[in-house]
């Protein structure tokens, strides 16, 4: 290779390093593995080294993406940066030898720590109150998310006992597997589309505009760093862990000074054997030298320091065969095609079916019947299709084609506006229908106890019901003919039901199934039209005019009451008596008789609930969203936009102190 090709093939590398580099901490949509990535990056170090063609702006000289220009940038006194990556032993071994060279000795110990695979964090204390939180973004300069950090439940907003003036954290935010399948189901319940693993959706939540949204995302964190001003140079890692969690900061169990490379070795092996139990999302194992007192004359590339040094496990993959594609109907219509696949062992169980997403999808990755494919567990979660093994083969099967019609009920498959999802729109769909009555009967929605999906799936089968309304009809006499239903558990599968219809009004709208319509848009559907009536009657125009709800779900909620069959069902459970109105509450005075109130961020004694009970109460009425008519905004902690729009109406904002003193409640 001369130096033009090389030259060429630098800049093919910049590009795609680059839009990588987008794509993984912008968009929280990677496009390559952290491997492949890394293979990339040598590459062209090596070319940019042999050639003489380093330049400042070459990925191979940064850290990570460029600040949003969504949030205001602050500066970071002291740079973040990351970590050269090793995938085996040997390269391990070399990052002990530069050490010992550049130390001369081995008078040190190392640090050995768990790699999280989230979004790094920088949190700023000043006499102990958190006053900046801050993503890595360049390593020089990252984005301004305060707001959004405040949310999240396990980062204290002041810290404990004898904290220093100044102190900088470091750590990592990130979600446990849990949490975020649940999240992921409750996305496609309204519609939304699921997220591809956990730190995709930590780092896209923890950029997102509204405080609200993200402290509703179910996000962790874990401390690893700290500095302060303290002269004292002596400090190991070991001690710093400690004083962080000394401070109130969470700091994750799993560390362990090594007093030799060989011990990171033995750690290693014991730690990629327990990432399968714990809770949350590892990558690998963090290296560094235990004393920090090293760590000047170790010194630092322009992207990643020199004392310390990150061993990457591998993603655990398979190779199996496709040997069919068969499609899933969703509770909302929504089509999705799946792999079934020849058993594997993936990641401490046996794979047989591995989502494929979509059409185009499958198209972009020409996945076909038959295809040796290479399966990987995504955040060790959710199995998906990484690649076709052997797409030159001779006689693969035809290009895999949507069917016109559903699988399950015959009816014509439709793409609704811009979405990419084929859809199943008849009402009467058996397996859309078993998953609205669960639905329905979920413990966020009406909380039927006893009504689990094998008691569904009887009650549909056997005729006895073909929408939720039909649970209201069901008798005693039915149910004991079914298999496992004997008297006792009949009756009370019967009380529940009943017990059910004194639900408040935001759950019935929730239960009802409507796309986009969750929990939170439930309630402020409810809180905006007070009854069902009104909310039946509405147009697209009126729905939108609540803060929190866009065209989308709007058009959304006008379509469903619009339609013939979910009229039916709604004038059915007004006839069984369900909750169709908020019900009026007793008054404990007049005294914000007349007065709107708007609540905004987290008060120190009350939920949202509890404030809103406490408005009521003595005469006052809350609404969503700050306009001119508003006479309060009650505002606590990580106040949002409504803050804003109040300052500039010069509309009075209460604290919740003078909110209890307004309405004579100050004991």
């Amino acid at each position: 290779m001369d130096k033009q090709q090389a030259k060429k093939r630098v800049d093919e590398l910049r590009e795609l390093l680059n839009q990588a580099n987008k794509a993984y901490y912008q968009e929280a949509q990677p496009f390559i593995s952290d491997k492949q990535f890394d293979e990339y990056l040598a590459e062209l170090e090596q070319l940019e080294e042999q050639f003489d063609l380093v330049e400042p702006t070459s990925p191979t000289q940064r850290v990570g993406g460029e600040p949003s220009s969504d949030f205001e940038t602050v500066e970071h006194p002291i740079p973040l940066l990351s970590l050269d990556n090793t995938y085996n032993e040997e390269e391990l071994n070399d990052f002990d030898r530069r050490v010992r060279e550049i130390l001369g000795h081995d008078d040190f110990t190392y640090m050995i720590e768990l790699k999280f695979d989230g979004a790094a964090i920088r949190l700023r204390y000043e006499d102990g109150d958190l006053v900046l939180g801050a993503t890595r973004g360049d390593g020089e300069r990252g984005d301004d998310i305060t707001r959004n950090v405040k949310t999240i439940k396990d980062i204290p907003l002041h810290l404990n006992n004898d904290y220093p003036d100044v102190a900088e954290v470091r750590g990592e935010a990130y979600m446990e597997r849990e949490a975020f399948i649940r999240m992921n189901e409750h996305r496609e319940e309204q519609g939304l589309n699921a997220f591809a693993n956990p730190r995709n959706s930590t780092a896209g939540s923890l950029k997102m505009q509204d405080p609200r949204e993200v402290a509703r995302r179910p996000i962790r964190f874990f401390s690893f760093d700290l500095i302060n001003n303290s002269d004292e140079k002596d400090i190991t890692q070991y001690q710093k862990m400690q004083m962080l969690s000394k401070l109130g900061l969470p700091v994750c169990e799993h560390y362990k000074e090594c007093s030799a490379i060989s011990e990171v070795h033995a750690k290693i092996t014991e730690w990629e054997e327990l990432r399968h139990d714990l809770p949350f999302e590892t990558d690998g194992v963090v290296i560094k030298v235990n004393q920090t007192k090293f760590r000047k004359q170790l010194g630092a590339t322009s992207k990643a320091p020199r004392w310390a040094i990150a061993y990457k496990f591998e993603a655990e993959q398979a190779t199996t065969t496709i040997q069919g594609i068969t499609l899933q109907v969703g509770r909302l219509g929504k089509i999705t095609p799946v792999a079934e696949l020849k058993a594997v062992e993936l990641a401490g169980t046996t794979v047989k079916r591995a989502s494929l997403h979509n059409e185009d999808e499958i198209h972009r990755k020409d996945i076909r019947v038959g295809d040796r494919v290479v399966v990987e567990k995504a955040g060790e979660i959710i199995p998906q299709v990484i690649s076709v093994v052997n797409p030159d083969r001779d006689n693969r099967s035809p290009r895999f084609e949507m069917p016109d019609h559903c699988p399950a009920c015959s009816e014509e498959l439709v793409k609704l506006g811009d979405d990419v999802d084929w859809r199943c729109i008849n009402p009467e769909c058996p397996p859309q229908i078993r998953q609205r009555i669960e639905h329905f009967a979920s413990r966020d929605a009406m909380d039927i106890e006893g009504l689990g999906e094998a008691v569904v799936d009887q009650l549909v089968t056997e005729g006895l019901i073909n929408t939720y309304a039909d649970l209201y009809e069901l008798k005693k006499a039915q149910l004991i003919l079914l298999d496992r239903m004997a008297g006792k558990s009949a009756q009370n599968l019967l009380d529940a039901i009943e017990s059910s219809k004194k639900q408040p009004l935001d759950r019935v709208i929730y239960a009802m199934g409507i796309r986009f319509v969750g929990k939170t848009v439930a309630r402020d559907l409810a809180h905006g039209f007070q009854t069902m009536d009104a909310l039946i009657e509405a147009t697209k125009e009126e729905i939108e005019e609540i803060e929190s709800i866009g065209p989308k779900i709007a058009e959304s909620v006008v379509r469903w009451f619009g339609q013939e069959h979910n009229q039916e069902i709604v004038d059915s459970l007004r006839e069984h008596g369900l909750t169709f109105s908020i019900e009026e509450k007793e008054q404990a005075s007049q005294k914000l008789e007349d007065k709107k109130f708007v609540l905004t961020g987290s008060l120190p004694s009350f939920t949202r609930k509890e404030a809103t009970e406490l408005i009521e109460k003595h005469g006052g009425t809350t609404t969503s969203s700050v306009s001119g008519n508003t006479d309060y905004l009650l505002a606590g902690e990580s106040p949002g936009s409504k803050y804003d729009k109040a300052k500039e109406l010069n509309i009075p904002i209460l604290d919740e102190i003078s909110f209890l003193e307004l309405i004579g409640e100050n004991n």
